[in-house]
């Protein structure tokens, strides 16, 4: 018999990508951290800058949940870990309610509401709609089974006659909870640019999060919400293992990247190098301070190209890494890692020079060149994975090789099967011990990950000890 928890949750979803669900649940987030309840808010999919905002509005770091990445038991798994010590778990879904990998809506937001039997509240964007919007609903609420439609959240709503007209039509011809009709906000609180949302390291987040809060709380009925939250089922835990056992790799100081232009970091990622025994130290490519002595790097994706004046005016980083590379250090680069590492980025028709530790350079485009999940093939053993292994994870970039790689110099040891990488299907650029491309991966989804990287930083330790 395996163990329930009782964890109050709910999931906003909405009808297609831009219904305001980012909104309303950066909003219930606040208002209800604002109230002193403690909320744990989760990300579905492979989001960076979702998540980093709602960590903000909620004050507690949010979780991707992925069935991608993850197995239904692992989500489960994941989120029951994440909810210990919360009072409530808010999951912003993404894009369309049913919209998944096939015609099936395999991995949609729906399947996780039903992975997590969570009640589900879905946010309707009701500009120019009346009546239309209860035949909408009414279709949504019995469109697949297993689906607990708990009420809607109306927005962009014109005034009060708009209003009424839509709540009595959706309380007339259907059994869903009108929970809240939001207004028309004059302007987008939060913009958006080639990588989505402007992130909240470049904007004052409380100056957007409390107005948003002050909006939910005086148009959307939180109390109702919070129990619809309440009477969520309990949840069994799976019979699944989250983290692998320690190892006793040995010690490791591995260095991440966190500044302003590198941080795109999944938590778990953290969280699996730290248990597989590294200890983490956080460091910066954009100023002088020095660092620790380190064992191990890791870059993580981010904003190189907007910051690229001040990356590469830091000589002294640009070739702290380079030699770091050419003794043999480990270092891990992801998407914008990997344009670090690159010879130069140009970005709006001027060029930076960057670490040069590969010889190729990248440059931002107009539009996405590489955009949703992957899935490779490891054909070389490198540092951190092994021939005939498949890496399950995404990419999302505006940036491309600028000039023709020559690939006789150049060794990938990733085969792109699904997805674009870096040049001709190739991902994951090594030399020495360092990797780097535009895939990113999920430390859960790859467990070994973790703990080759800290026993190859380990290694690199002792024989740098030993000369």
């Amino acid at each position: 018999m395996h163990k329930t928890h009782e964890l109050p949750r709910l999931i906003l979803a909405g009808l297609s990508g831009g219904a305001g669900k980012t909104i309303v649940s950066l909003g219930l987030c606040r208002a209800f951290s604002r109230s002193g309840k403690s909320i744990r808010p989760f990300k579905k999919g492979p989001d960076y800058i979702d998540a980093a905002w709602l960590s903000l509005a909620a004050g507690n770091t949010a979780a991707n949940l992925d069935s991608y990445f993850m197995s239904d038991d692992c989500v489960r798994a994941l989120f029951i870990e994440r909810m210990r010590g919360f009072e409530a778990g808010i999951v912003e879904g993404n894009r369309g309610l049913f919209d998944g990998m096939d015609s099936e809506g395999s991995m949609s937001t729906a399947s996780l509401a039903r992975c997590l039997e969570a009640p589900l509240i879905l946010v309707v964007d009701a500009t120019k709609m009346t009546r239309t919007a209860a035949a909408i609903i009414q279709g949504v609420a019995g469109f697949e089974p297993g689906l607990n439609l708990a009420g809607v959240i109306l927005n962009r709503t014109a005034g009060p006659r708009h209003r009424k007209i839509l709540r009595e039509s959706i309380e007339r011809y259907t059994s869903i909870p009108v929970l809240g009709t939001l207004p028309k906000i004059a302007d987008n609180p939060i913009p958006e640019r080639h990588m989505g949302l402007w992130s909240n390291r470049e904007m004052d987040g409380a100056a957007i999060l409390d107005p948003l809060a002050d909006i939910i709380a005086d148009n959307v009925d939180l109390d109702r919400i919070q129990s619809i939250a309440d009477a969520a089922p309990p949840l069994a835990a799976p019979d699944y293992t989250l983290w692998p056992e320690a190892q006793g790799l040995g010690e490791a100081v591995i260095g991440v990247v966190k500044d302003e232009a590198f941080w795109f970091y999944y938590p778990e990622n953290i969280e699996a190098l730290e248990r597989a025994g590294a200890t983490i130290r956080t460091v910066s490519l954009l100023d002088s301070a020095p660092w620790p002595e380190l064992d191990g790097l890791y870059i993580g994706g981010g904003f190189p190209e907007t910051l690229a004046e001040r990356l590469s005016a830091n000589t002294a980083a640009l070739e702290r890494v380079r030699s770091l590379s050419r003794a043999g250090m480990p270092i891990y680069a992801e998407c914008g890692g990997f344009m670090y590492l690159a010879r130069s980025i140009e970005y709006q028709d001027r060029t930076y020079p960057m670490a040069g530790v590969f010889p190729l350079d990248t440059r931002l485009c107009e539009r996405p060149k590489g955009l949703g999940y992957i899935q490779a093939r490891v054909e070389s053993d490198t540092a951190f994975y092994k021939a005939g292994e498949t890496i399950h994870g995404h990419e999302f970039h505006y940036s491309c090789c600028s000039s023709q790689p020559d690939e006789e110099e150049l060794h990938f040891s990733f085969k792109i099967n699904r997805g674009s990488g870096i040049h001709n299907g190739r991902d994951g650029l090594t030399v020495n011990n360092t990797l780097a491309g535009y895939s990113h991966i999920h430390a859960l989804s790859v467990p070994k990950w973790a703990p080759r990287f800290v026993a190859a930083a380990s290694k690199f330790r002792k024989a740098r000890n030993a000369e």
